[in-house]
């Protein structure tokens, strides 16, 4: 499997393929099948936009079934049925069941469109700037989103100052749990605090790259009742946690809250295909026609998978059950791992859910065993102290556990309790293609 044209060719910048030097062929469910034949247990599900796995049967079979039939692929916001279809679909099955008055905007292809979209129209329905962000906070890498993003490596990325943002401690982040909330109402109460009232707060109920830390319901309630207080708008990031990650499609429904707007992106495609969204309430929708635009927020391919989603798996409640199920599992499993080492403690929610270390290195050295033993696992926290595990949320009992086996046998080799010898993962049933492929080949 030679990799001379992506060292050579390619922008150091890439990061993944450091830590997992495969070449990657065909994927099917959790699976991914490299070049040279070996398969891969994939509990990565590409950062979260893999929510269904790869190449969804009924998904592929829509989106084939409109490539054949010339269907539109590009659009920018021309109307288009396939369009329509996914408006009518995401109505009748996410907003109209959870009584959510939202509008939709379509505002490009990844989730920083959506935070940008989000805090522009923040800052133009309330006419103030000020933007309050969390500790640890990852909202994407556009100069907006990275104002509001605490990883100080990512923001050095910049090359520019970041301002009009505030950051006040996350859930957690401090002993005293209420302690920012606390601060926040004070100081927004206190016009000489030197602290603006702000346009929006924005926040993720699971830190997926800062580190999983997940806020408590009653934390985000409380959070909600000083925005609405003070009229500040709530922004919710649910880019990597929504769409069913957590248990429910928005990943803030366990805490009952109402946020005022809300990030889409990653898995609302279905697919793996470029999609996002930016929603909010109606009121808020103040753009003027074209003051926020975007070359690819047509993508007519990802409307087609996105509508197949919804409809196989959120038709009714049994997906979000089965889902909520295998974290109950997940978190188990994790937990046992996490007490192989003292001081290491269990994060994150459902099918987002993780172990952090004392030790910094030790998450990385595990998900480097991991992939000896072909499971894919990422780290995450500000010292990739966390190893973080998000499976597909159709992932069956018996190859959730498999992978979570596979992991405690990494973590085992790491601490020295058993051989580093690599047994990897079966290869079950490859993609055709891929074996016929391997067949030619040999």
């Amino acid at each position: 499997m030679s990799t001379t044209i992506f060292e050579t060719l390619e922008s150091d910048v890439r990061s993944y393929c450091r830590h997992w030097p495969a070449v990657f062929e065909s994927a099917r469910g959790c699976r991914q099948y490299a070049e040279d034949g070996q398969v891969y247990l994939d509990f990565f599900s590409g950062a979260g936009a893999l929510n269904y796995g790869h190449n969804d049967p009924d998904l592929k079979r829509e989106l084939i079934a409109h490539l054949s039939a010339d269907g539109i692929v590009h659009s920018l916001d021309t109307y288009t049925s396939a369009k329509r279809r996914f408006l009518e679909t995401f109505e009748r099955l996410v907003l109209r069941p959870r009584g959510l008055d939202y509008k939709v905007q379509f505002p490009g292809p990844t989730g920083t469109n959506s935070v940008e979209a989000a805090l522009k129209v923040a800052r133009l329905a309330t006419g103030r700037r000020e933007i309050v962000h969390f500790t640890d906070a990852f909202h994407g890498m556009t100069l907006g989103a990275l104002a509001a993003t605490g990883n100080a490596t990512k923001r050095a990325g910049a090359g520019v100052p970041l301002p009009f943002t505030i950051t006040a401690p996350y859930d957690g982040y401090l002993d005293d749990p209420d302690a920012a909330l606390t601060w926040l109402g004070r100081a927004w109460e206190d016009s000489s605090s030197g602290l603006d009232v702000p346009a929006a707060v924005i926040v993720e109920t699971v830190q997926g790259e800062g580190g999983l830390r997940a806020a408590r319901a009653a934390w985000l309630q409380g959070l909600e009742r000083l925005c609405r207080q003070h009229g500040v708008l709530l922004i919710v990031d649910d880019v990597q946690a929504g769409c069913g990650r957590t248990g429910t499609f928005f990943s803030f429904e366990e805490a009952g809250i109402r946020p005022d707007v809300v990030c889409l992106s990653k898995s609302i495609s279905g697919y793996g295909l470029p999609m996002a969204l930016t929603l909010f309430r109606p009121e808020l929708d103040v753009w003027e026609p074209g003051q926020h635009n975007g070359t690819f927020r047509g993508h007519n391919p990802a409307f087609v998978t996105a509508t197949a989603a919804l409809e196989k798996y959120w038709s009714d409640g049994t997906f979000a059950e089965e889902v909520r199920q295998r974290g109950r599992e997940l978190e188990e499993e994790l937990g046992r791992i996490a007490a192989l080492v003292e001081g290491a403690v269990r994060r994150g929610r459902g099918l987002l859910t993780g172990v952090w270390f004392p030790d910094p290195g030790l998450a990385g050295r595990i998900a480097g065993a991991a992939f000896e033993r072909h499971l894919l696992v990422e780290t995450s926290g500000p010292k990739d102290e966390v190893l973080k595990v998000m499976p597909p949320l159709n992932i069956s009992r018996a190859d959730l556990l498999e992978g979570t086996q596979v992991l405690l046998d990494a973590v085992r080799a790491v601490l020295g309790e058993e051989d580093a010898v690599a047994r990897p993962v079966p290869l079950r049933q490859a993609p055709a293609a891929h074996t016929a492929r391997l067949k030619s080949s040999a």
